[in-house]
Parts: C-alpha cells; structure tokens; sequence
C-alpha cells in the first residue's frame, strides 16, 4: 500500500538567515501576510529576488540590530500562527555557547566601529582596545598561549628548554604576540596625537551693502 504524501502549504514557512556572500539579513517564504509582519515587525524591506521576492534588512546595520530586528519579527510571526526558522546566530534569546558568541559580537563591532572612525582619535580607541596593556585582546591572548604552553610541557614531562618544537615554538608566539601589542600600541599614540579635522565652519550668510541715504 503506498502511502500518500501529505499536502504541505510550503509558502507558509519563513526562514529567517544571514546570507554568507552579502553579509545581509534575509527573509525567504512566506505569504503576503508574513511579508507585512515582516515589514512592520522588523523593518524588513521587499526585493525581487530569481525565483521571486524576498525580504532583506537595511544594508550597514550593526549587528545588535540585525540581531534585535530578525528576533522581533521572528516571534511576531510565531505569534501569528506561521512556521518559522531563525538562523540561531540572529537569535538574540538563544543561550548556548552565549560566551563565544558574546565575544566575536564584540570583535564585530570593533571592526565597524573602526571602519566608521572619523577621527585619529576614534581610530586610537579601537587600537586601545586591542593592545591595552592589561585588558587589551593581545595581551590576554597571549596569556592563554602562555599557559598553553606550561601546561602542555608539563603534561609531556618535558623540561624548560627540551620541549619538541611545535610546544617550544608557542613561546615564540607569545613574545611575538608581546612585540605586535608594542607596535599597535605606538600607532595607538601617534593617531592619539595627531591633529583632529577641521569643523567645517557654515558658510556666512550674505551681507547686504549698506543702502546710502539721501539727503
């Protein structure tokens, strides 16, 4: 007896997901009436797509917001009875491996913020932020190889200074990391230091000759 396959309405799925190649936030499937939660949950734009129109966020949204807006709309449509699918990196509730996340949302956000830096002195802050000499991304990295290092020679039973190579060399790493934190933080200094923009004053308004007086 063959068993006959059950009648799905597909265009009623929205999948909700982040696009590899263009870095945009889209929404694919749906009804008309997803498209207008979309739009009005999560601010969604409508674009013709090869196989029809889809739905896409803003280009250049942070991503807090790509993530606050795909998570909106998401429970707006749950909420309206639709299936949906939410790319869990966009998920701004989901909780596993939230550290992890945590950090590369803040190596993101470094990156546009110094992307949209206007100033020397904005450029410098994200520098100080990588290379701070207690507290800056270098440094902490280079304490993990660190103990990286002790630890795996002394699960090998190795000696300072007779560790194989591939351990000895994470040594090397960590003053290599030491050295590149040095050099950051000079840069950090000089763009600290170098002169701001000039504010561009309003152009002056027009100045009316004086109207001579008959006597």
């Amino acid at each position: 007896m063959n068993q006959k396959e059950p009648g799905f309405w597909v265009l009623e799925y929205v999948t909700i997901t982040k696009d590899a190649r263009t870095g945009l936030v889209i929404a694919i499937g749906g009804t008309e009436k997803a498209a207008d939660i979309l739009q009005r949950t999560g601010g969604f734009l409508s674009a013709p797509g090869p196989r029809g129109d889809y739905h896409r966020l803003p280009h250049g949204l942070p991503i807090e917001q790509q993530r606050l807006k795909a998570t909106t709309a998401s429970h707006a449509l749950l909420a309206a009875g639709h299936s949906v699918h939410l790319d869990p990196a966009l998920n701004m509730l989901a909780i596993p491996d939230g550290e992890r996340e945590a950090a590369l949302r803040y190596l993101a956000r470094l990156t546009e913020q110094v992307a949209a830096a206007e100033t020397s002195s904005q450029v410098a802050e994200v520098l100080t932020e990588v290379a701070a000499p207690v507290h800056g991304l270098l440094p902490l990295t280079r304490e993990v190889i660190v103990r990286a290092w002790i630890t795996a020679s002394d699960l090998q039973g190795a000696r300072p200074g007779e560790e194989p190579e591939p351990i000895a060399r994470l040594g090397g790493t960590a003053d290599s990391l030491s050295e590149a934190a040095r050099v950051i933080l000079h840069a950090r200094n000089h763009a600290a230091r170098a002169p701001q923009p000039p504010t561009t004053a309003p152009a002056p308004g027009r100045i009316q000759p004086p109207v001579s007086r008959r006597r």
